[in-house]
């Protein structure tokens, strides 16, 4: 029923494969493959469900399934579980990485990871941003006051500038590259590959570049 099952899923017959998988689940229900190959089935459906399920159920059998571990990060980042989906794919290039196979999963595997990664640190950026703006606004205005209070704010009387201008300039810096810090390395990466694979999509990539200061203007 296997093998049937394949012959089934090559032609794009998912319901005929799901019924041979299901049979030879039914037979040998400890074989992890069968769970993994009808998790495939329920995946190019889109039902995230039961690719969560079935790849839960391969994975117990077979914990070093490449696919199984797949699988689940894909129905979990489908959940918004985006952290949980993380550790799936990175386990999942682990093993990839231990068996020393080229396997061609291994572009896919990245892109989801990285994709996943982005959406969890776009999960939380928001209330990090707003801590960060708050702090940068506490900063400047006890900057201020110290050079208020110094008598240091404005020019002095012979002319020359005060350092309050350049103290601004290099507290916004630093609050500028903390910005660009929490942003992690491989998010940007994968910004800037879909930006190159998918030219159809480039305007909104672009924004997203610029918001994130990864493409200069």
């Amino acid at each position: 029923r296997r093998a049937e099952g394949n012959a089934c899923f090559r032609k794009a017959r998912l319901g005929a494969a799901i019924d041979c998988y299901t049979e030879a689940i039914a037979l040998c229900p400890g074989v992890a493959v069968y769970w993994v190959n009808r998790g495939l089935c329920h995946f190019r459906r889109k039902d995230w469900a039961r690719v969560e399920e079935d790849s839960r159920r391969a994975l117990a059998l077979d914990d070093t399934s490449v696919k199984g571990h797949y699988l689940l990060g894909c129905a979990l980042l489908e959940k918004e579980e985006c952290a949980l989906a993380v550790k799936e794919f990175e386990k999942a290039l682990d093993l990839l990485k231990s068996s020393n196979s080229g396997d061609k999963m291994a572009e896919d595997i990245w892109q989801v990871l990285a994709k996943a990664k982005y959406l969890d640190w776009e999960k939380h950026s928001t209330q990090r941003v707003w801590k960060m703006q708050s702090l940068r606004e506490a900063c400047e205005n006890a900057l201020q006051e110290h050079h208020f209070l110094s008598g240091t704010l404005s020019e002095d009387s012979d002319g020359t500038t005060n350092e309050y201008p350049d103290q601004c300039k290099l507290l916004s810096e630093v609050f500028t590259n903390a910005i660009l810090a929490d942003t992690p390395g491989d998010v940007k990466a994968l910004l800037l590959l879909m930006l190159c694979n998918h030219f159809l999509f480039c305007s909104v990539l672009f924004s997203s570049l610029c918001v994130l200061k990864l493409f200069p203007l």
